[in-house]
């Protein structure tokens, strides 16, 4: 039923240059992940849908039954939630996130129903908080809402009780206002230590995830190499370029041969 997936647990490592395209000011460019930059089933590669609506997109065939799973979470340690930066398999799927919610482009619901590319949006509550109908509708346009905590902060080096707060109560906001309970955390600026951990795991965090490339104004930047791989997390932001960056994304992956699918599937 699917590759039996081996899973990056987190490395401070990987945090480390995964923070520089991690989310700071939501209005602000963000820099590349540790590169320059380099640009209902659903072919991979070449065809195009169209709309009256909006711009074209790139036509895409799953490679499984979208919605079955494929693989689990890898499992936590020591009361502490897994980290996942990318999801090893050899299918060819590509995982599309975005994070914040401090730019509402109307423009947005219409492209990510269209692309049935089913992102994870991981918002942050200070923004999204007076206009839960704007992501209700991304959410019933095909996303999934998960946690990006109450107010953004740097969580790393902050005590467990101040790290748990910020992210149960995002978890129960939610929860209440899109009807189901975020199970995966991105925590700001990817950075985290082993409190973020143990509060995610108390919280009823599957997993938390970042990332091994970027969309920034309308480009794709990787973490490695020059192009998407199978099994890579995209990270981008609800920015005034929000258009431009997930449609660069769906032709990237288009052009590498991949196909957008949920997260979910592989974090099962």
């Amino acid at each position: 039923m699917g590759d039996r997936s081996a899973w990056a647990l987190g490395a401070l490592a990987v945090v480390a240059v995964s923070v520089l395209v991690a989310c700071g000011s939501p209005a602000d460019p963000v820099a590349a992940p540790n590169s320059p930059a380099p640009p209902q089933r659903q072919s991979a590669a070449p065809g195009t849908t169209t709309a009256p609506s909006g711009p074209a997109v790139p036509s895409f065939t799953a490679p499984y039954p979208v919605g079955e799973k494929q693989a689990n979470a890898p499992a936590g340690r020591d009361g502490r939630a897994p980290v996942v930066t990318r999801i090893e398999t050899t299918k060819p799927v590509v995982f599309i996130t975005i994070d914040d919610g401090a730019v509402r482009d109307p423009a947005a619901i219409d492209l990510v129903r269209r692309s049935n590319a089913r992102p994870v949006l991981f918002l942050t509550d200070k923004y999204v908080e007076n206009d839960h109908e704007y992501f209700r509708q991304l959410r019933d346009a095909g996303a999934t809402i998960e946690n990006h905590t109450i107010s953004h902060p740097d969580l790393k080096g902050r005590p467990y009780e101040a790290q748990r707060k910020e992210i149960c109560g995002a978890s129960d906001k939610y929860g209440q206002a899109y009807g189901r309970r975020p199970v995966y955390f991105r925590p700001p600026y990817g950075k985290y230590d082993g409190n973020t951990l143990r509060a995610a795991a108390d919280c009823g965090v599957r997993a938390v995830v970042n990332w091994t490339a970027a969309v920034n104004d309308g480009v794709v930047q990787f973490q490695v190499g020059n192009r998407l791989r199978p099994g890579d997390i995209v990270l981008m932001h609800f920015r005034k370029t929000f258009v431009a960056d997930y449609q660069a994304f769906l032709h990237r992956a288009a052009q590498d041969g991949l196909t957008p699918v949920p997260l979910g599937d592989f974090l099962g």
